[in-house]
């Protein structure tokens, strides 16, 4: 079977938009998706690489340009009034619940995704960052246990680490085999990778 490698942070609206169709991109290809939650930010650093808002031009189009992706998907899209959010608790919190509860993943990162890209939460704050976790039916101290376990931390970091010696500078960045795609506007080539 062949499998779509789906490298992501949920503070990417890019990931977001990718990961509302890459669902059923793979379903339709008969293709697994695997989720590799990995740290944008890190990422950023050892690339030299800076998300499109840090070029004002570039950040006004860009949002047009996710805006038009978001119609034609026929999704919602907020773009996020506090871009950028740090992404290094949230990305622990979701390697950790992929680690010891798969089969709560799915929804956890749909709560985090729609709290960030439908509703614009500021998950800078931790009272924003609670109420999301908590209506993803997890408790807060749940959730911070997970974030503070080195072998969580140690997997996103190894994942991020993996991504880079891949080639990834950015997110989101798709794998079919070693063929490499990134951005959620490439993802034509992906179901034709996938054929």
């Amino acid at each position: 079977m062949k499998k779509v490698e789906f490298f992501f942070d949920v503070g990417s609206p890019a990931s977001y938009l990718a990961w509302t169709q890459l669902p059923k991109i793979c379903a339709a290809k008969g293709a697994e998706l695997v989720f590799r939650p990995m740290l944008l930010g890190g990422v950023f650093q050892a690339t030299g690489n800076a998300s499109p808002a840090a070029v004002p031009a570039k950040g006004r189009y860009t949002t047009i340009d996710m805006g038009r992706f978001a119609h034609r998907y026929g999704v919602p899209l907020v773009m996020n009034p506090h871009f950028p959010i740090n992404t290094l608790q949230l990305m622990r919190a979701v390697t950790g619940v992929q680690m010891r509860q798969p089969e709560r993943f799915e929804p956890f990162l749909t709560q985090l995704f729609n709290a960030l890209w439908v509703e614009a939460l500021n998950l800078n704050e931790p009272p924003s960052v609670g109420r999301t976790i908590i209506r993803a039916g997890f408790s807060i101290e749940e959730i911070l246990a997970l974030t503070n376990e080195q072998d969580v931390k140690a997997k996103l970091r190894s994942t991020t680490d993996e991504a880079l010696e891949r080639g990834v500078f950015g997110a989101p960045t798709m794998f079919v085999g070693d063929e490499m795609f990134f951005g959620q506007d490439r993802l034509a080539f992906v179901e034709e990778a996938l054929s």
